[in-house]
């Protein structure tokens, strides 16, 4: 074989500089553009999660749009019923949040820091002047009425923060219809643009991915509202006033691992100790925290999510963050995604890696549509 000219080494040079060049763009642009696509691809997100569910229901003999009907119907219903049944708890739960903020505030100032700098032998008052904290938010966060109409009227001045949120709230549903009933087409239409000789990666690689994203966030979201309802339920029962509030913020929290529970723990602590102040009602909230450990570790997660990202708790904090810091809240909705397709093709290239001269194989492996890893096709 030929060794390459210099001007050939130049060409393949300038070729690697401009596809970097439009991948930093697209990346620009991405950032640029999050706020317009962040509907999009909520709505994408939700067309994806429903559509095999349309497939079963076209396999049963329902046409398309009858089964995309159904589906979209369900989903919506599913929606309007959740927002009815939590929105007055979460407000009710807000409310008495603002109300009790200066008996926090007068807690850490009176009980915690004192605590603390008997054991550390730090004066945490030089740096936090917790008395000036607690008399401002006496004065200006008196009552929940007080902080209602601050909110209210800032948003009613932000104009175009209450017609963004109203315009996304409109956009979603319909996108995510659009979405549902076109999915199959747009696949069809992404297909068409590989080139027919790398068609069969590309289908394998599309569908672990698919496979491994899919059973992921499906079994993920189920256990995020099982245990955001089962802390809610402990919670209460143990008797904090916002029990239903920090059972919600943990089972949201529950897709980034340990950071929900231990957001339970923390928050749930704190409530306790702020309301009651005995260790009854910490052993109550220890106790929430331990059933749902188990039933998260022995249970929900081995039934409903298993191993299926195949990522490692820190690649997925790493992935939320990072996809947070760079895109918003667009990129912590992408960040999962990205990261199992990442995850995907890492596998895939460590699969051909292992099957070339380099890492010591005989021969090349070719590896085609349903060739499982291990197989050998020589080219």
């Amino acid at each position: 074989m030929e060794a390459a000219t210099p001007l050939e080494d130049i060409a393949r040079f300038l070729r690697r500089v401009q596809w970097a060049a439009v991948v930093l763009a697209a990346l620009w642009l991405l950032g640029l553009l999050a706020p317009v696509l962040t509907p999009f691809v909520i709505a994408a997100l939700l067309g994806w999660l429903g559509d095999p569910v349309v497939d079963r229901l076209e396999a049963a003999g329902r046409s398309r749009s009858t089964a995309v009907a159904i589906v979209f119907s369900v989903m919506s219903l599913l929606f309007v019923v959740v927002l009815l049944l939590l929105l007055p708890m979460v407000q009710r739960q807000v409310i008495t949040l603002i109300q009790s903020l200066p008996r926090y505030l007068a807690w850490v100032g009176d009980t915690l820091l004192p605590w603390v700098e008997a054991r550390t032998r730090i004066d945490v008052d030089r740096y936090l002047d917790m008395g000036y904290l607690v008399t401002m938010v006496r004065e200006h966060w008196e009552s929940a009425g007080g902080v209602a109409r601050t909110v209210l009227g800032y948003v009613t001045r932000s104009g175009s923060m209450l017609i963004g949120l109203a315009v996304n709230a409109v956009l979603v549903p319909v996108l995510a219809f659009f979405f549902l009933r076109d999915w199959d087409a747009l696949v069809e239409r992404i297909a068409a643009l590989v080139p027919p000789r790398h068609l069969p990666t590309v289908s394998r690689l599309a569908r672990e991915s698919d496979a491994v994203l899919g059973g992921f966030l499906r079994g993920q979201f189920l256990v995020m509202v099982i245990l955001g309802i089962g802390y809610a339920v402990g919670l209460q029962i143990v008797g904090l006033d916002l029990g239903i509030l920090i059972g919600l913020i943990a089972g949201l929290l529950t897709f980034v691992p340990y950071v929900g529970p231990a957001s339970l723990l923390v928050l749930g602590s704190i409530a306790a100790l702020v309301q009651f102040g005995d260790w009854q009602h910490l052993v109550g909230v220890l106790v929430v925290f331990g059933v749902g450990q188990v039933i998260e570790s022995y249970w929900l997660t081995p039934k409903l999510v298993g191993d299926r990202i195949g990522l490692h708790p820190m690649a997925v904090i790493f992935s939320v963050l990072a996809g947070g810091q760079l895109f918003g809240f667009l990129g912590m909705l992408l960040a999962l995604p990205v990261a199992a397709v990442t995850n995907v093709l890492l596998r895939y290239a460590q699969e051909r890696y292992r099957a070339s001269r380099l890492y010591g194989a005989e021969e090349p492996v070719i590896v085609l549509e349903g060739t499982a890893a291990g197989e050998r096709g020589t080219a």
